[in-house]
C-alpha cells in the first residue's frame, strides 16, 4: 500500500505555470509507476502522465504533450507534475496515483485544485 499526498494547486492565469507536487511513502516504491490523472466538473477522470520510479519512463496524454512535464526525485520520493502554458481547459482536480506493473491504478491521492482562469 502506498500513501499520496498532492500539493501545489491554485489559480493560475492562461499561459501561467504551475508545479504539482506528490509525497509519497509506503514499502517498495521502486517497483510502482506513478500517474498523474484529472478530473473537470461534469467530466470523467482522465489519464495526464505517467512515469516509473525506476529508469524515469514517462508517457503524456496528447493533450498535455510539449506542455507538462512529470519527474521524480528519488531521494524524496516525490513524483513532480510541471505544468506550463496552461489553458483554462486544464481546469480541474488533479490526482496523483499508484500501481504496481500489470495491476489498475489503485492508491490514489486526495487531489488538488487547478483553476486556470481566461
Amino acid at each position: 500500500q502506498v500513501q499520496l499526498v498532492e500539493s501545489g494547486g491554485g489559480l493560475v492565469q492562461a499561459g501561467g505555470s504551475l508545479r504539482l507536487s506528490c509525497a509519497a511513502s509506503g514499502r517498495m516504491l521502486s517497483l510502482y509507476t506513478m500517474g498523474w490523472f484529472r478530473q473537470a466538473p461534469g467530466k470523467e477522470r482522465e489519464f495526464v502522465a505517467t512515469i516509473t520510479w525506476r529508469g524515469g519512463v514517462s508517457d503524456y496524454a496528447d493533450s498535455v504533450k510539449g506542455r507538462f512535464t512529470i519527474s521524480r526525485d528519488n531521494a524524496k520520493n516525490t513524483v513532480y507534475l510541471q505544468m506550463n502554458s496552461l489553458k483554462p481547459e486544464d481546469t480541474a482536480v488533479y490526482y496523483c496515483a499508484a500501481k504496481l506493473p500489470g495491476a489498475l491504478y489503485n492508491n490514489w491521492g486526495q487531489g488538488t485544485q487547478v483553476t486556470v482562469s481566461s
